[in-house]
């Protein structure tokens, strides 16, 4: 099939997958849709809850595994919306709806770029695409759950919103409990351990706090005091306020890393929720990121977490749309940006396979 006919079809999906609503852990119906997809092209596939995984026609175990990623559940829509979210429509050359952006744009030109290269005969490597569910809520049916029954995976590419940039590195995630503990008491009481006071000195902590490894790709640890809770009624101090701490690590570090020197130092008590979303990334010099330098792409380190972490592979995120427009009121991709996409990363696999 000619690349225009396969990018129609690929325009033709998002605005389907946009029409249905595809919360996370409720994508059976955009599943459906992908799988028709699927069988339009007469693509084998296979489907694992709301994953769809489908191989090149070659498949050959002696060669290493590309593996093409991205996601087709999405958030729900914010109150800001002013635009019907499931009202796939075009305007000004832009296509309006709930994750055209994240990532629905990105996933529909990968699967127009697999089946543009699903019948090449002696490729460099295999080609292993998955329709992931569940990304959003890291979910117990993601990607991550899938990768046992795959074949072992060399490198990836994740489809995320980068404007078709090259993000060779992923900050990973480690959301923390914390508690800050004082001494309950009657408010008209004198108590010198108020846990909200107590607090305060906590948040300048916080605050003030700096991880002493940088990286070249992705700058900075990142920590940010996001939630606070405390206290029943105005009479009443509580024993204990508490706060929620996000974590964005880089690659200088391990999470584990990140915890024991967090858990050490801090004036409080603290809990990790999960130690799994790590900080990925991929060699400069790895010939998949050359081959995108040698078309014009420039290289940078995201800040925003995706299926990466699922990977234990070196991994290059990239993808038509803007991270800036994801989870965002009103949220769109530009159609010109799917056709670029899909140019892009046919361009690319060709210096690959």
């Amino acid at each position: 099939m000619e690349q225009k006919e396969l990018t129609e079809k690929a325009i033709k999906l998002l605005k389907t997958l946009i029409a249905t609503p595809s919360f996370s852990k409720e994508e059976d119906k955009t599943a459906d849709a992908i799988q028709e997809w699927f069988k339009s092209l007469e693509i084998p596939f296979e489907r694992m809850q709301n994953n769809i995984v489908a191989r090149n026609k070659f498949w050959d175990n002696s060669k290493p595994t590309l593996l093409l990623n991205s996601h087709h559940d999405t958030v729900k829509p914010n109150k800001a919306y002013t635009k019907d979210p499931f009202n796939a429509h075009v305007e000004d050359g832009k296509l309006y709806g709930l994750g055209s952006n994240d990532a629905g744009g990105c996933l529909v030109s990968l699967l127009a770029t697999f089946a543009h290269f699903y019948t090449l005969e002696n490729a460099s490597h295999n080609l292993l695409i998955v329709a992931s569910a569940e990304e959003e809520n890291a979910g117990e049916h993601s990607l991550r759950s899938l990768l046992p029954s795959l074949p072992k995976i060399d490198v990836a590419i994740v489809g995320e919103p980068t404007l078709m940039q090259l993000a060779i590195a992923e900050k990973g995630l480690i959301v923390f409990d914390a508690k800050v503990k004082g001494a309950p008491s009657h408010a008209a009481h004198p108590n010198n351990n108020n846990a909200i006071y107590n607090t305060i000195e906590v948040l300048e902590w916080f605050k003030n706090y700096r991880f002493e490894k940088t990286s070249e790709a992705l700058g900075d640890v990142k920590m940010t005091v996001t939630q606070i809770n405390a206290g029943t009624q105005h009479n009443v101090v509580p024993a204990q306020v508490e706060l929620v701490i996000d974590v964005r690590v880089n690659d200088a570090y391990s999470n584990q890393e990140i915890a024991s020197l967090l858990k050490n130092e801090a004036p409080c008590d603290l809990k990790e929720r999960s130690l799994k979303l790590n900080s990925s990334k991929i060699d400069k010099n790895h010939a998949l990121v050359q081959a995108g330098i040698s078309l014009g792409r420039k290289t940078y380190g995201s800040p925003t977490l995706s299926d990466q972490a699922a990977l234990s592979c070196q991994s290059l995120k990239l993808g038509p749309g803007d991270s800036t427009r994801s989870h965002s009121a009103d949220e769109y991709i530009y159609l010109h940006e799917i056709e670029e996409g899909i140019d892009l990363y046919i361009k690319l696999l060709e210096k690959i396979l």
